[in-house]
């Protein structure tokens, strides 16, 4: 179904009017000729970096257009500092939301639903004063409201068939995926696809049984337009939650595509692993969410 139908749909079915959930499917874009693309971009200046990195991919005005209201969802999870890389570093966060206002959106929200203590995440993080800093009326750094959360209906689903997504998310113009990459302990690595987690409510426990198929069946519903893996900083071990710094990798480093999945199959490599050891890659790749094979993705360095 179209946008405009499916926020229908919701608002009939949040109000009492509608007994089944409204489905709400993006389907995944088509390959660009020539192979997927990819942006690759290193170096210290994490402001310009940002901007280096989305150049081979049109700007962040490919992705955002006037008037759009955008979400941006970083890895805020845990309660950990920028040197811990257990975050999204938020000065990659900051860049993106200035890029996205010099875009022309008319609103941007920075948020997560974090494992820790929420504002200590937020604060820690320091995502939130990143955000804040920018001191624009159009965007903000909220804490999750738990009335926005809607079950919906994951059609194509094989392992999950319905769950509660952050209505904010679902009813965004644009949706900007901006995960930290590091090391998970149960998904192997955790990267742009395992990022739904934030979006999503409900108890996330039950989504550890099977968890690749499960993350691949999450990001069915919710497709993100543009994904940026921050890899400026990655963890090694001990992930997701981390804490030692000596587990800490600096790359000074981004990846960006607007294929979640050939984002993922990438990243997988700069840690000496391959795009089919990670299960939630390889059953996005299944479900048509993106390409995994590395010899069909165009990758260019900026």
């Amino acid at each position: 179904m179209d946008r405009r139908t499916f926020l229908k749909e919701l608002a009939l079915w949040t109000a009492g009017l509608t007994v089944t959930p409204p489905l709400f499917q993006i389907l995944p874009e088509s390959r660009a000729e020539g192979g997927t693309l990819l942006a690759l971009a290193e170096g210290t200046d994490y402001g310009a970096l940002v901007s280096r990195v989305l150049s081979p991919l049109g700007g962040l005005a490919a992705f955002v257009k006037k008037g759009d209201r955008v979400v941006i969802k970083p890895n805020i999870g845990w309660d950990r500092t920028p040197e811990q890389a257990a975050n999204t570093h938020p000065l990659v966060v900051k860049a993106l939301v200035r890029l996205t206002l010099e875009a022309g959106a008319a609103q941007v929200q920075v948020f997560d639903n974090p494992c820790n203590e929420e504002r200590r995440c937020y604060v820690n993080s320091g995502i939130k004063a990143a955000v804040e800093s920018l001191g624009d009326r159009r965007v903000s750094c909220p804490f999750l409201d738990r009335r926005k959360f809607v079950p919906i209906r994951i059609a194509k689903g094989k392992s999950v068939s319905e769950w509660e997504y952050y209505r904010d998310a679902l009813e965004a113009d644009c949706y900007i995926n901006v995960p930290v990459a590091k090391h998970h302990s149960s998904a192997g690595l955790s990267l742009g696809l395992k990022n739904v987690m934030g979006a999503i409510g409900g108890f996330r426990g039950k989504i550890h049984f099977s968890l690749g198929q499960r993350i691949a069946d999450l990001n069915t519903v919710l497709k993100p337009r543009l994904t940026v893996i921050d890899a400026t900083r990655i963890l090694l071990r001990n992930g997701p939650q981390g804490g030692d710094v000596r587990d800490v990798k600096i790359l000074n480093t981004l990846i960006a595509s607007a294929d979640t999945v050939a984002a993922d199959a990438y990243a997988t490599t700069l840690f000496q692993m391959k795009p089919e050891e990670v299960e939630s890659t390889v059953a996005g790749y299944k479900l048509g969410l993106g390409e995994m094979d590395l010899k069909k993705i165009r990758v260019i360095k900026a």
